[in-house]
């Protein structure tokens, strides 16, 4: 797991990770706080055989997704910071910049909720912490929110290390309760929650895996995680290979949690667990010391988890910057490489929702709803993009083979993907619309820096759809009509 240093043209020393590096950006941003919350989430909806046709789904999905990405890192090597570009490059500056908002809005407010659970999970031994929105939680959060920042602004080699580092802490954890739980499956218990407790038919089932969809997508966001940091990789080709290893060993993990949970409690007793439900699960089995052990892997896995997500955000608006979509005063570097003022306007907004979640309840919820309905659009963007290319053979000259291969692969994500979007819901979409109607304002303030026509015929119908939305979401917030 080594990072090269290499002079480029303009003799600024570029960082280059090796495909384990890569594997771990991928994992480290996969696992964090999803997979300790799935055996309560997946028990409210569904039983085993609900769950298992769920990750089937979830899982060829989001392997046509890595595959497309993998495509794309090789067909499109020119491409820096994977999840925004191939926006751009397929439909547009307009929709590559919402592709790079939705991102960098979904890692800004997945940190977010990342320091309340960990103050939330705290709040268990120290009653101080209370749900994670407490004066004194809040203090404490943003005392390590600066303490990382100035981590990171030492230089990404230093901290894509140090990822690298807790990935591996917090992968044993998890790997330990999957051991203990299993030895502790009651088969028996099993059998009693396989069907869900309803009644055994199609419409019954299809409500059930129904349920569980959204959930798959939010422990699978980081999936990208090799992609957005494609200019840092030693070798193009690694890119995709990284991003296989990463989901492959995630999707196992995440399979054996859920489904081992189901012959350990029965589904209403698994339902009415709290957060982090893993925990509940695993004193069943060893006793009250498994809660606290579960409770310290959670937070290395979201420390860690925050980490690569903070370097991704600012990684995306860095990249859209220097590609002209985003204002040029995100393009700037500090003298050790860092994306110092894309970090520095990531951390800010993260400051100002901790604050916020003083004064509201339903702060943590939001930040959750909007994080996975954010993460949807880029996801559709990038699996439309393979197909287009696919489609219209551009980069396929004398392989048909590949071509047709690649052309299934992008049609099955495309189809995955746009099901999610169609699953997620008007209210989803809305949210998200409320979050990309305003941040147009840097769009517009890069095409005036740049003296260029703001939009074209088309992308003046895509924000004034964009922005009808903010207006109707907002208006939902203000009047309670979307309650979280």
């Amino acid at each position: 797991m080594q990072l090269e240093m290499t002079e480029s043209p303009n003799t600024v020393l570029q960082q280059r990770f090796s495909v384990w590096t890569l594997t771990a950006m991928v994992v480290g941003s996969m696992v964090g706080a999803g997979i300790f919350s799935l055996p309560q989430t997946f028990a409210r909806e569904t039983g085993p055989f609900g769950a298992m046709i769920a990750w089937a789904i979830a899982g060829v999905g989001m392997l046509m997704l890595a595959f497309v990405f993998q495509t794309l890192s090789l067909r499109r090597p020119d491409l820096d910071a994977g999840i925004y570009a191939y926006a751009k490059a397929g439909f547009g500056n307009y929709l590559g910049f919402l592709s790079a908002v939705g991102y960098w809005s979904a890692a800004l407010l997945g940190n977010v909720s990342y320091f309340v659970l960990i103050k939330s999970t705290l709040g268990l031994f120290f009653p101080v912490f209370g749900d994670g929105n407490t004066i004194t939680a809040i203090v404490v959060s943003s005392a390590l929110l600066w303490i990382v920042h100035s981590l990171i602004l030492r230089g990404v080699r230093e901290a894509a290390a140090i990822n690298t580092i807790v990935t591996f802490a917090k992968i044993i954890p998890i790997f330990l309760f999957i051991v203990f739980v299993a030895y502790g499956f009651h088969a028996d218990v099993f059998r009693a929650n396989f069907w869900g407790g309803e009644e055994i038919s199609f419409r019954s089932i299809a409500s059930q895996v129904r349920g569980t969809m959204l959930v798959t997508v939010f422990v699978f966001v980081g999936i990208e995680g090799a992609s957005v940091y494609s200019r840092y990789a030693r070798n193009r080709g690694d890119v995709g290979l990284a991003t296989l290893l990463g989901f492959l060993g995630v999707l196992c993990l995440l399979v054996l949690v859920t489904i081992l949970s189901y012959g350990v409690m029965l589904r209403p007793d698994l339902a009415a667990l709290r957060n982090p439900s893993m925990a509940g699960v695993l004193e069943a089995v060893v006793g009250p010391w498994g809660a606290k052990f579960v409770s310290f892997g959670l937070l290395i896995s979201v420390a860690g988890a925050y980490l690569s997500w903070v370097l991704l955000a600012a990684e995306i608006l860095f990249t859209a910057s220097h590609n002209e979509t985003m204002p040029r005063f995100l393009s700037h570097e500090n003298k050790s490489g860092v994306p110092s003022n894309a970090l520095w306007l990531t951390n800010a907004l993260v400051q100002t929702f901790l604050i916020l979640t003083l004064f509201t309840q339903s702060a943590f919820r939001l930040a959750l709803e909007l994080t996975s309905s954010m993460i949807l659009i880029p996801y559709l963007l990038v699996a439309a993009y393979g197909f287009k290319l696919a489609w219209t053979g551009e980069s396929y000259r004398n392989e048909p083979a590949s071509r047709r291969v690649d052309f299934t692969r992008a049609a099955i994500a495309l189809v995955y993907t746009a099901g999610l979007v169609y699953a997620a819901g008007t209210k989803h979409l809305l949210l998200s619309a409320a979050l990309y109607g305003p941040s147009t304002i840097l769009f517009f303030m890069a095409r005036m820096e740049q003296r260029r026509t703001v939009f074209t015929p088309v992308e003046k119908l895509v924000f004034a759809v964009v922005a009808l939305g903010a207006v109707a979401a907002i208006y939902g917030i203000a009047t309670g009509l979307f309650v979280f």
